[in-house]
Parts: C-alpha cells; structure tokens; sequence
C-alpha cells in the first residue's frame, strides 16, 4: 500500500499556528510580491475565492474587515515543512517529499494502515500545529485521490483508505476527472470533449482507445485508476541544479543595483550547497525585463561559465556571477526578474584540479566558521562586501513574522 500526506491549505494553516487569531476567518497568502492568491482557507474558499485571483480584486474585503491576508514566507514555510516531514520519517519506515506541503508514504507490509494513517495525522496536528490528510491505496494515483477524500470529510478521522474494488469504483464515481494526479487542465478539456466527466468513467475507457488517442503519461494515469501500481516510492536523489531567482516590485536599471542582488542569490546558493555537502562547477546569470509590459524596452537574456574546480565557496560563485551579469547586462532596460543557477553539481568527494591555486583544506575551515556564525547569529551576520538582500525590493505589506527562522522575530509569551 502507498500513503500520501497532505497538509491542508499549508501556508494558511502555517500563519494559523502562531496567530490563532486567525482561525475560524477566511485567510489567504499572497504569491511574490504580493500578485495573487496562492493559499486559502475553507473560510475563503466559502467566500468564493479562486486560487491565483489577483490580490487588487480583493484589496476591498480586506478594507472591510471581511478577509485577512498574508504576504508569502516562504523561508518560515520550508522549516514547517521540514518539521511536519521529520514527523513522518519518524512514524513512517519510508517516505518520499514529493512538494513542500505533501508526502508520499511506503506501507508495504503493515499490518493495520489506516490506523497508523490515523495516528500521524494526529501526531502531526500535536507536534507542529499543522493539520493534515492521509490518504492510503494500492497507487500513487488513489492515494492521492484518498487524500481528498480524507480532508473533505472529517468522520475519516484524518485518513481514508481504498483497499476494496468497491472504494475504489466509488472513489472513483466521486472524483471529476480534472481532479486526477497526472491530469492537467488541457488533458482534462480533451476527456470532457470526449464525454469524460469523472475519473471512473476515463477508467472505463479500453486501454487501446486511451493508447490511441493520448501520450504514455495518460496511458499510466489510467491504469493507476484501475489498481494497477506503477510508481513506487522512491528514495529523493541528489540534485542536479540549484536556483536562486526573485521578481523585483519595480523594474531595477542600475547596474550596481542589480549586481548586488545577484550576488545575493550567489551567496544563498552557495549557503544550500554547504548543507547538502555539495559543490557547482557551471553559473549561470539570467536577467529579464517585464514581459507583461509590452510598451516599455524588452530584454532577456542568460550566460553561464564553468569553473576549473567545483565550489560552495560564496565569493568563488559570486566572482563567477559578476562575470555573466557584466557581460549580458545592457543600460536603458528596467529588469523585472533576474536569478542565479548552478549546475555541474558534485556531492561529497569534489574532483580538484593539480593547478588549482585555492587552498581548499584552508577555505573549507574558513566556510565552516563562517557558516557556524551565520547559524549563531543569522544569515546577514557576514556578508560578501558586494551583496545586498532582496529584501526591498519585493512588496511583501503582509508580511508575518519568520518565527521559527529568525531570533529577532521569536514568539513573546506575556
């Protein structure tokens, strides 16, 4: 059997653990700069708000008192994800992190799911504050589906098991089509153009019409709908590249400005590297103007270099993005977005090179005291001399506070 936990309506539920003032009213989080809507709440969604409506459109509900809105936190986020994963891990032999907010779970072999279904859901709830669904099934597939079920209606106590033929064909009745794992919105218009309403009747289907008419991924979804496993839970493998991108409030054309942030997105790159035990040979500097604004000067643009020797030395990375962005960057545009990616990763062991002039069993001492301090002290507590945060220049009106990230915003009990 495959589990799948999903916490429910996760940002909002996040912002809801430390402001309890926000729960019972309809809440949702902003996407980046403030744009759009990208969590709500049940209360919000009663409201009839969809995901993604542009926060302008709502901006009078909360003049009035009748919504509550958060900017996006993502760094306080991602720790409540790792907290509600760590959860899992403990009660779960296997497990594979499939989004910030969902989990798939490996249950071959014990003896009663639903009850350990159950039990982490309420472990969840009591470790971390956050509420979440499990759905448990023969696939990935229905187990996401399960989950669905298990957060609409509450007498599955946080878990809904489909281990019968007959859950599965009403599961299955219950499900629109739209609503299937694999089943995006274009696949989904040319199953309604076809009849298609719900997930039982695509499963309806004989597996040569579906052969016939879609590509191999629908050909998996549909026999993952008739019981069939097909994806297992997989062990996360390493990655292979690294980002680091931002769109800015208003457009940046001042060369020194925009150099500084990129160097900011360097540096938190090179930061992620040293936790994973890794390191990047190839940067890459990409920059953009608004491409929503057709009336002013357009310009995109992206260049990359490899390094002689792969690093997660910040200021080897940000000399390497200096590099690209001085060659790419044209006066006389306002750029939009602009980000920092690295590939060419190495994990563990890194190849060096019988010139290399660094001394790296030196500069791996100095990266380990400097990160010992950003730990102690902060992420700002020693900066590259180029760097500045992106801080402000993204809108973020709404913005809560980084409660589990930062010392300065920790909770006050009175």
């Amino acid at each position: 059997m495959v589990g799948l936990m999903d916490c429910n309506n996760f940002f909002v539920s996040c912002e809801r653990v430390f402001a309890p003032e926000l729960r019972d009213r309809p809440v949702v989080v902003l996407s980046n700069n403030d744009g759009c809507v990208v969590s709500r709440s049940n209360e919000a969604k009663d409201l009839g708000i969809p995901m993604g409506e542009p926060f302008f459109r709502l901006r009078s509900l909360v003049d009035q008192g009748q919504l509550c809105v958060r900017s996006g936190n993502i760094r306080f986020y991602g720790d409540m994800s790792r907290r509600v994963m760590s959860v899992a891990g403990r009660l779960v032999p296997r497990t594979e992190v499939y989004s910030i907010d969902e989990c798939f779970l490996d249950l071959d072999g014990v003896p009663e799911p639903q009850a350990l279904g159950q039990r982490l859901a309420a472990t969840v709830k009591q470790w971390t504050g956050i509420p979440v669904s499990v759905g448990i099934a023969p696939n990935k597939t229905l187990a996401k589906m399960a989950s669905r079920f298990a957060k609409r209606y509450a007498g599955y106590k946080g878990c809904c098991l489909i281990d019968t033929e007959e859950r599965r064909l009403k599961a299955l009745q219950l499900t629109d089509v739209g609503d299937v794992w694999g089943i995006g919105r274009q696949l989904r218009a040319r199953l309604q153009g076809c009849g298609v309403q719900t997930a039982y009747d695509f499963a309806q289907w004989r597996e040569s019409r579906v052969r016939a008419l879609f590509a191999q991924p629908a050909v998996m979804t549909w026999r993952e709908l008739n019981g069939q496993k097909l994806h297992t839970v997989e062990t996360p493998q390493a990655r292979k590249s690294l980002m680091r991108s931002h769109s800015f409030k208003s457009p940046i054309s001042d060369y020194e400005h925009l150099r500084a942030l990129v160097a900011d997105f360097a540096v938190t790159c090179a930061a992620q590297l040293r936790r994973e035990h890794s390191a990047a040979q190839v940067v890459e500097v990409y920059i953009r103007t608004d491409r929503h604004r057709p009336d002013l000067p357009q310009h995109a643009d992206s260049i990359s270099v490899q390094l002689e020797v792969a690093t997660s030395d910040g200021r080897e990375l940000v000399s390497a993005a200096m590099q690209c962005l001085e060659r790419i960057f044209k006066p006389g545009y306002g750029y939009k977005k602009a980000g920092v990616v690295l590939g060419g990763l190495q994990h563990g062991a890194v190849q060096t090179n019988m010139f290399d002039a660094v001394d790296r069993v030196q500069q791996e001492r100095l990266l380990k005291a400097v990160d010992e301090i950003r730990n102690r002290l902060g992420p700002d507590a020693i900066r590259v001399a180029v760097q500045e945060s992106c801080g402000n220049d993204t809108r973020r009106e709404y913005q809560s506070p980084c409660y589990t990230t930062d010392l300065r915003d920790i909770i006050t009990v009175r």
